[in-house]
């Protein structure tokens, strides 16, 4: 390109396309014959001028020249960026024993864990990394390592309140294992399977809530300096309903007290706004929840109201508590719980608006989806069932694990 005001004008429609590529999403296909198609319109001194321009290197612009030209070398298979073969090799590739040495430094540093979902290990990127270079000669970066634990099914997680003081229940893994299986087979079965359980009552109002936020430097937000309820206020019960099925979750909001009643009117509601549209076929529920609180095992209100809504729906709910001192491997601690807590984390709850929306707008990279809704109603405390209705109940027990594990058809009479 002999014109020198040719050159500069070509230079202004280089730069000006390239400070404004970054959005376009090309691939790194179409970046290499962009860049080619540049270089040859310029002319001799194009493939440096188009590599100074792009950031793209001269060997890749010479790629895209060769293949613009016809060079069958070059070629790249349609749909492909890449030869067959192109790019570095993946480490396990490299480093066959890489996988294996790895799981040898993890295994003398895992807790196990009953919901047989994740393992969890106490041995850093950093320091199996340096395990791997030091003893297996296997020289691989952190976030391979990383990569390669979550391959594994590792994850790196806080503390959490799963060992049980005191002594365990002789039933303890009889249950787990009940529970898993029952699960399984009807989660194969595509029978709606759920995890319930109320979420601590959270106080409305300017509260400093745990966990931080970013903001600007020097200006943290100015919450109350005690955590006295506000009885204008309130507090706030969330009752949530978690989906095995689809990883979706149901929280409803009980600005009243947290009692079977409200337990049962949760599950009822999650039943009529989701799975009746996400089950429309189901003849059958299964709920594991928790041995205590307001849907424990021995709670005669909470057998009664799912009596009621059995009923109502023609639903055969099968039950299965978690043994005592188990709470925490409920799933919907840690597939629905934790998520919502993360996300309001530094955030204070100043009304209920802000808490639905809140809870409304948790994710997960999984795709976990939350919807929220309020419960106005208010619920009454100290209800008595009496020896006749709960004798009305149509309940039978498992063989397993009776009084934990049971079906509820309604009513006999």
């Amino acid at each position: 390109m002999a014109d020198n005001s040719n050159a500069i004008v070509f230079e202004q429609m280089l730069n000006t396309f390239y400070n404004n590529s970054v959005n376009l999403g090309l691939s790194e296909r179409q970046n290499r014959i962009i860049a080619a198609k540049f270089a040859i319109s310029y002319g001799h001194g194009g493939i440096v001028k188009v590599a100074k321009a792009s950031g793209l290197s001269r060997k890749t612009i010479e790629k895209g020249v060769h293949e613009l030209k016809g060079d069958t070398s070059s070629q790249v298979p349609e749909g492909r960026s890449r030869r067959s073969g192109g790019g570095r090799k993946n480490e396990k590739e490299k480093h066959p024993g890489l996988a294996d040495a790895l799981q040898r430094i993890l295994d003398g540093n895992t807790y196990g864990d009953p919901t047989r979902v994740l393992f969890h290990t106490s041995v850093s990127t950093y320091k199996a990394a340096a395990i791997l270079s030091s003893e297996y000669g296997i020289d691989v970066s952190e976030d391979t390592v990383s990569r390669l634990m979550e391959e594994l099914g590792y994850s790196r997680q806080l503390n959490q309140k799963t060992m049980q003081l005191g002594k365990q229940h002789p039933d303890r893994n009889t249950q787990f294992e009940f529970i898993n299986r029952q699960a399984n087979m009807l989660l194969d079965g595509g029978i709606p399977v759920i995890s319930v359980d109320c979420k601590k009552k959270e106080n409305i109002g300017n509260f400093k809530n745990t966990g931080g936020e970013y903001r600007p430097v020097k200006n943290p937000r100015k919450v109350l300096d005690h955590d006295f309820t506000l009885p204008e206020l309130g507090k706030v019960a969330p009752y949530g309903i978690y989906s095995l099925n689809d990883n979706t979750g149901f929280v409803n909001l009980g600005t009243s007290k947290e009692t079977a009643e409200f337990a049962v009117q949760s599950i009822r509601l999650w039943w009529k706004h989701v799975g009746e549209e996400r089950f429309p076929k189901a003849k059958q529920i299964y709920i594991t929840c928790d041995g205590g609180g307001s849907n424990g095992s021995r709670v005669r209100l909470w057998k009664y109201e799912l009596a009621r809504f059995s009923e109502e729906t023609g639903l055969s709910v099968y039950v299965s508590h978690f043994p005592p001192g188990t709470s925490k491997w409920n799933k919907i601690e840690h597939r629905l719980f934790c998520y919502i807590t993360k996300n309001w984390s530094g955030k204070p709850l100043i009304d209920i608006e802000t808490v639905v929306r809140l809870i409304g707008s948790t994710t997960t990279k999984t795709g976990l989806k939350v919807s929220c809704q309020v419960d106005e109603r208010n619920y009454e405390t100290a209800i008595k069932v009496s020896d006749e209705d709960f004798a009305r109940i149509d309940m039978e027990s498992s063989t397993t694990c009776d009084s934990w594990n049971y079906c509820i058809k309604g009513f006999k009479w």
